[in-house]
């Protein structure tokens, strides 16, 4: 299914449980797997201490040779690894599109609030420029095994939903995953201070039942029978409840699909999972 794996890894924790995820996932189903490391050195540095430079380019190098060396000793596999100079998510997205990667698996500190603003710094801008998914872990090395075998995927209906929706079920052909599908009923009145009647209600839960009912008729093509669930609030927040009480493992969903959003704005939701959400998010392209 993923066959060239990209992780972008800079030693810290969090690349560290991505880079194990990656690893797991190769050594069970196949496929190569890449490591990049982006040095960032502006001009401004660079005529302070010139010799920074070359000392980080180094260090790179040196993290990078000994992380395969762990990695053949530990799963017996060989790895590639590449030390660019550049900001890191430019520099992860363009060696994604050279190297024809059809993953790319990254760290993130999934940080809260205002911070969530920042966060994004790298792992946003690859989310919204990469060309292909994008697995974003958020947990501990100890915890990473590459397996799912429960996904919740959140549905609305949109294309970008149901390519979501399609990569989950080629997930669970490949490990026997169990899918609940989730939609989020909006709750429009906080958002354009309409006032909801009964009507209005029973009209909402109706759209909600059709389309949940389109994702099971897709799944049901696709030989793969799912769990379906309606919720009402804002969807970021009730997909990451939803993770946590159906003990998913894996958090399907479109990168930037989910209706009333646009890609300029994307994280409002996909952004909001990642960072509340404790298993990895799979974002799709």
């Amino acid at each position: 299914m993923y066959e060239k794996v990209l992780v972008a890894f800079d030693n810290s924790e969090f690349s560290k449980a991505a880079l194990r995820e990656s690893s797991s996932w190769v050594r069970k189903h196949g496929g190569s797997l890449t490591l990049i490391n982006a040095v960032y050195f502006d001009e401004e540095e660079f005529s302070i201490a010139p010799d920074q430079r070359e000392r980080r380019l180094e260090h790179g190098r040196a993290v990078c040779l000994q992380t395969k060396k762990a990695l053949a000793s530990e799963f017996g596999m060989e790895v590639e690894s590449l030390v660019c100079e550049g900001e890191a998510s430019e520099v992860i997205v363009e060696i994604a599109r050279e190297k024809n990667s059809d993953l790319i698996a990254m760290g993130t500190h999934g940080r809260k609030g205002l911070k969530r603003l920042l966060m994004g710094s790298v792992t946003s801008a690859v989310l919204l420029h990469s060309p292909v998914d994008v697995l974003v872990i958020r947990k501990p090395c100890t915890e990473c095994t590459g397996t799912y075998s429960s996904i919740l995927l959140p549905f609305d209906g949109s294309e970008c939903s149901t390519k979501a929706l399609q990569r989950a079920c080629q997930l669970s052909g490949v490990d026997g995953s169990e899918i609940a599908v989730l939609y989020v009923i909006p709750r429009y009145e906080e958002m354009i201070g309409f006032f909801r009647t009964d009507s209005i209600r029973k009209g909402l839960r109706d759209e909600a039942e059709k389309i949940i009912d389109a994702a099971r008729e897709f799944a049901s093509g696709q030989g793969i029978s799912v769990k379906a669930e309606i919720q009402e609030g804002n969807a970021g927040d009730e997909i990451a409840r939803a993770s946590s009480r159906l003990r998913s493992d894996l958090i399907v969903m479109g990168t930037y699909g989910w209706r009333g959003v646009n890609k300029a704005i994307m994280g409002s939701t996909t952004e909001r999972v990642i960072a509340n959400a404790s298993c990895p998010v799979l974002a799709v392209r």
